[in-house]
């Protein structure tokens, strides 16, 4: 017996890498796509992902512990893994991370539950995505005013961490013990060679010397007061 589709499907063409599409259009298509998948909209090209193999994916749930420590320290900022986020009309990505000020930041939440705008923070783990990571999605995020930008380069087992100025991004270079400190987030501190070697245990040591720094209560005042009245 031959199963028919049901013709809402059959109108609607499938997503392929290289497709020219407004975000309207991505977001027709995408939402009669079966699960898994994922699909990105960058600068009007639709680009496919392929299989998550684990050269991606331990160093992805090493950085979401990573950032997910410091969400549960930080009150008022949160994160989000492969979450759409809509950019602008010619950009939704799915960010392998994302880090943003929930009340008075540059990001809000739709009606519909999309992020929409530019988290402060973005991290992409570069593995095939590599060219697309360090050319045109960085160029998406640099122009939508997203502040921080780390790219995990992991067949080079390099990271790097780009930070905002003057409408370019600019590499943060670690200090004296390896340590990168994120300019946006106070107490958001990364033991690079520990990432990178997989150390976890002192990546998260450092992080905690991070959230205990005076910088980081600051912080935690500056976002309890923006928050809502309960």
């Amino acid at each position: 017996m031959v199963l028919q589709q049901p013709l809402s499907l059959l109108a609607v063409p499938p997503l392929e890498s290289g497709d020219r599409l407004t975000r309207a259009e991505f977001e027709r298509r995408y939402r009669v796509t079966p699960e898994p998948f994922k699909a990105e909209l960058i600068e009007g090209v639709v680009y496919v992902a392929s299989p998550v193999r684990n050269l991606h994916g331990n160093p992805h749930f090493n950085l979401i512990t990573w950032l997910g420590v410091y969400s549960a320290a930080t009150p008022g900022v949160s994160g989000a893994d492969n979450t759409t986020t809509r950019l602008d009309l010619d950009n939704e990505p799915q960010p392998d991370a994302l880090l943003r000020i929930e009340t008075g930041g540059t990001s809000s939440i739709s009606a519909d539950g999309y992020v929409e705008g530019a988290p402060e923070l973005v991290a992409e783990i570069a593995t095939s995505s590599a060219a697309l990571d360090f050319g045109a999605k960085m160029n998406a995020y640099r122009r939508n005013g997203v502040q921080e930008y780390l790219i995990w380069d992991t067949f080079e087992n390099r990271l790097s961490w780009y930070q905002l100025q003057n409408e370019e991004f600019v590499v943060m270079e670690p200090d004296t013990e390896g340590i990168i400190g994120s300019q946006v987030f106070p107490g958001l501190w990364l033991e690079v060679p520990a990432l990178l070697s997989g150390d976890m245990m002192a990546v998260l040591n450092g992080l905690q010397r991070g959230i205990a720094d005076p910088s980081h209560q600051v912080f935690l005042e500056r976002l309890a007061q923006q928050r809502p009245n309960d």
